[in-house]
């Protein structure tokens, strides 16, 4: 074994055990790590062949703390690198992954010279994401909006290093259109009340399109295909009006070697006023020309980019279609003014006037508006590839966005909010959303479970089935609860009812194939229509679970000044009653902090509005 003993120095500066404070460990093997020089010739004899300098250490690559001999390695005070245990614990940790490299390369595997942790594995990981779209393969659906994202060649060559399966150039025009930014013109949404931090709901900005050249990002594109053939690289354009001005740019951008272009037709802010943006995507005509002059001068796919600052998103995505578009992204940001301050100032303001312009919202506030447009599209013009944005920052709402009608999806505000690393999330994520629908799990939501009767979190039963009545979880009701739930369970045990079972985890097995990302697109159109299409005859009422109710009476709160005054609560046990005025309308529901405390359950009785006054009859 090996025994520790506390040393203390005295005032003569000699050192004392202290007997008192002895740890002894039990040990078959006492490996030292404690400044084990090579002093002993017979040390270094042994170690032979491994080639050694001239102060009596190994040679020893400082990468991968590998010697002379490819299958010894060495580090720390040996190798005569290290000064402390910390750098000294970093030799063992970066050999160790070379180690593992040089193991694997005996057996013919080839390992990633650069360390990192493997991940668990699992069969999700073998789920493929990849999707083609107007015949280019798409290693996932998940891309970088033309945004800040990708200001420059060197943040998209990282973000593809990361994972992401393609990306849009920041948007750039002919020289004669360069564009020079204003400051601040950046700023975090007010959308989600006084949120500070990562997480923001939504961002503000009044910045325009690329500062840089088109020359610049010409040759970026050429660099980027050539060093990640793999990913798609697609060219943001813009120009005013012009026939010869967007032929001139479009042919440009296609020798450069992009994939497809997108034609930016809707940037809510600066550019609509130089007659370009938003001033061109308004107009269906204008978008139809645009549409034709592209379609004559290149034969790569393009893609008009839409606004939502219209009436009818339908009518501009029909015009791009007749125009010749191989697709459209739906959609840029929607125009808006975030806030303003207490003195009357704006946010984001410029220069000692403190000026603002109208700028482009993004990020998840913006969903709903993008969803809408994405599925009627999608509805109208059935087969038409679509390139969604506005609010994707997640599996789940990529998801609903392929669901709505996309075939691949851009990203900004959530990269905004984080940085590239999020595309690791999103990947997975996906990836295990099309798993479980192969496993075909009862009353699951994506990757959420059915949610279990709970108190607070613990599992709590149905008192009323246990005792016959029902008793809330605060005050003195609290402990006839619980004294209550503790008979019932001294009975299970003078039964012998109380036995155990062993919590075995059920195993999930496919019942059907994995569905690719092709075959989910546009599932939900089916579900989305007029609204002269939805039933008034099947209505629903609000069912609230009283184990789950923590009594903090929002549902009554909402329901009675915002809805129907159909909630009431108990005198005695302050538990909340729905009664007959019950509509369905769903607000209690919304509000409710404890998720699925309450339900949405088949009405009992026909439903009969109150008119209010009766009917009278037409004279």
């Amino acid at each position: 074994g090996l025994q520790f003993c506390r040393t203390e120095q005295t005032d003569e500066g000699d050192w004392k055990e202290d007997e008192d404070q002895i740890v002894r460990l039990k040990a078959d093997y006492i490996i030292s790590a404690f400044g084990s020089m090579l002093n002993e010739p017979r040390v270094s004899e042994a170690m032979a062949p491994v080639k050694m300098t001239r102060w009596g250490t190994p040679e020893v690559n400082t990468d991968t703390m590998q010697t002379s001999e490819p299958w010894v390695f060495a580090g720390g005070d040996i190798a005569g690198l290290a000064n402390t245990t910390v750098e000294s614990v970093n030799d063992g940790k970066q050999a160790s992954w070379h180690i593992h490299r040089y193991i694997q390369s005996l057996h013919g595997q080839t390992v990633d010279p650069v360390p990192k942790l493997p991940l668990f594995y699992s069969a999700i990981d073998q789920v493929d994401i990849s999707v083609e779209m107007c015949g280019i393969k798409f290693p996932n659906p998940f891309g970088l909006a033309s945004a800040p994202p990708t200001t420059s060649t060197a943040m998209i060559r990282r973000a593809f290093e990361q994972g992401w399966g393609f990306a849009l150039t920041k948007t750039f025009g002919l020289d004669k259109d360069l564009v020079t930014n204003v400051s601040p013109r950046i700023v975090r949404g007010t959308t989600s009340g006084h949120l500070f931090g990562p997480g923001q709901g939504s961002f503000l900005n009044i910045e325009l399109i690329s500062e840089k050249t088109a020359a610049y990002w010409c040759l970026s594109v050429a660099e980027l295909k050539r060093d990640f053939p793999n990913n798609v690289v697609i060219s943001s354009i813009m120009c005013s009006y012009n026939k010869e001005d967007w032929t001139e740019l479009a042919k440009m951008a296609e020798e450069s070697g992009a994939d497809a272009l997108e034609l930016n037709l809707s940037c809510p802010h600066g550019m609509g006023e130089r007659g370009m943006g938003l001033a061109c995507g308004q107009d269906p005509v204008l978008v139809r020309n645009i549409c034709r002059w592209v379609r004559a001068a290149i034969s790569i796919p393009f893609f008009a980019k839409l606004t939502p600052n219209v009436t009818n998103i339908v009518d501009i995505a029909k015009a791009a279609h007749e125009g010749g578009a191989d697709g459209v992204t739906a959609t840029n940001t929607v125009s808006g003014l975030m806030g303003l301050k207490a003195d009357g100032s704006p946010w984001p303001s410029v220069g000692t006037d403190k000026r603002t312009t109208y700028g482009g919202v993004s990020g998840n506030a913006i969903r709903p508006i993008a969803l809408r447009a994405v599925s009627a599209i999608a509805k109208a013009i059935p087969g038409f590839p679509i390139l969604a944005t506005g609010g994707i920052d997640s599996a789940e709402s990529g998801l609903q966005f392929l669901h709505a009608g996309a075939s691949v999806l851009q990203v900004c505000s959530a990269i905004q909010n984080q940085d590239f690393t999020v595309i690791e999330d999103y990947c997975v994520g996906l990836k295990a959303l099309l798993y479980l629908k192969s496993l075909e799990l009862k009353d699951w939501d994506g990757q959420s479970p059915p949610t279990e009767r709970h108190q607070k979190g613990k599992p709590v039963p149905r008192l009323e089935d246990l005792v016959g009545k029902s008793l809330p979880s605060f005050g003195p009701y609290l402990q006839q609860r619980t004294d209550a739930i503790a008979e019932y369970k001294k009975k299970l045990r003078n039964n012998n009812d109380d036995v155990i079972k062993a919590d075995i985890r059920q195993v999930n097995t496919p019942h059907k194939a994995v569905p690719a990302v092709k075959d989910v697109i546009a599932r939900a159109l089916r579900h989305i229509g007029a609204y002269q299409d939805l039933s008034n005859m099947e209505q629903v009422q609000a069912l609230i679970d009283e184990e789950m109710c923590i009594n903090c009476g929002k549902c009554y709160m909402t329901c009675s000044d915002s809805g129907y005054q159909a909630i009431t609560f108990h005198p005695e046990t302050h538990l909340p009653m729905v009664n007959d005025s019950c509509t369905g309308c769903t607000l209690c529901l919304s509000v409710c902090p404890i998720i699925d405390c309450i339900t949405m359950v088949t009405m009992k009785k026909p439903y009969k509005p109150k008119r209010g006054v009766p009917i009278s009859p037409v004279c």
